[in-house]
């Protein structure tokens, strides 16, 4: 229970990498924010079986990623409750696929709002309290997308590419002040979100659901496996404790090899 004297805002958590994230944080003693855009009862449900899993203090905020004041009430809300704000984990983050040319600006729009301007105004906010204390740990979900790209992935490649350089900044400007920043940046993550694409590849080309995971990420992750929702929580984990405190301004491939290629 290495971190149960901290409090923790993780965004974007009520599902997937965010929310094994937050229960990776939780299980080790933290007290925890989770946010996402479920109506409230349904955050509130998924906080309090985070919270009764684990034994620790676990809130639902429904803040609005893509509403700056809304990202700034948010850290507010986890130093209001829990006394403090130590572990900020930048996790929402949206997709849409187009080429260039035919990108909705209004698309754009919002991939940079939640994916990259969320992690800012978050970070902004929280730092004061982090400074006051001498210790702190940002951690910016980024992506394989944050140091390559893809086609048809104009502004997410951007977002991610931007979260990266944030991290770089933000680790500069807090070192030596018991304040790292860091990147973590995975690859393919098997998430429920992703079922219906593994389904699918299963359905047309008649494969087991094994195979078809298998098809799907084979042409980006030389490991041919998913990466798993519980593995970032791990790192997570790992770069708030101590044996990381000299680990800033990195970005961590989390990708089955994907970006060693």
């Amino acid at each position: 229970m290495a971190l149960t004297d901290k409090a923790a805002v993780v965004t974007g958590s009520t599902s997937g990498i965010g929310r094994a994230v937050a229960e990776a944080l939780a299980a080790e003693g933290a007290s925890v924010v989770i946010n996402g855009i479920e109506p409230r009862e349904e955050g509130e449900r998924v906080a309090a079986e985070i919270a009764d899993r684990h034994g620790a203090a676990v809130r639902f905020n429904g803040a609005d990623m893509s509403r700056p004041d809304e990202v700034r009430a948010l850290i507010e809300d986890c130093v209001n409750a829990f006394g403090g704000i130590d572990v900020l984990v930048n996790n929402a983050g949206i997709q849409h696929t187009a080429p260039t040319e035919e990108f909705p600006p209004e698309k754009w729009d919002a991939i940079i709002a939640i994916n990259l301007s969320s992690a800012f105004h978050a970070a902004s906010a929280a730092l004061p309290h982090m400074q006051h204390k001498g210790w702190g740990r940002i951690i910016n979900t980024a992506s394989a997308h944050g140091l390559v790209a893809s086609v048809n992935k104009a502004a997410y490649v951007s977002a991610k590419h931007g979260v990266v350089g944030l991290t770089k900044v933000i680790a500069l400007e807090n070192a030596g002040r018991g304040i790292t920043c860091n990147a973590i940046c995975p690859g393919w993550v098997e998430t429920p979100l992703i079922r219906p694409q593994i389904e699918k590849i299963a359905a047309e080309q008649d494969l087991s659901i094994d195979d078809a995971k298998v098809e799907l990420v084979r042409h980006k992750q030389p490991s041919r496996q998913f990466v798993q929702p519980d593995q970032i929580g791990a790192l997570a984990v790992f770069l708030c404790s101590e044996a990381a405190s000299q680990i800033t301004g990195t970005s961590l491939p989390v990708d089955g090899g994907w970006t060693a290629q």
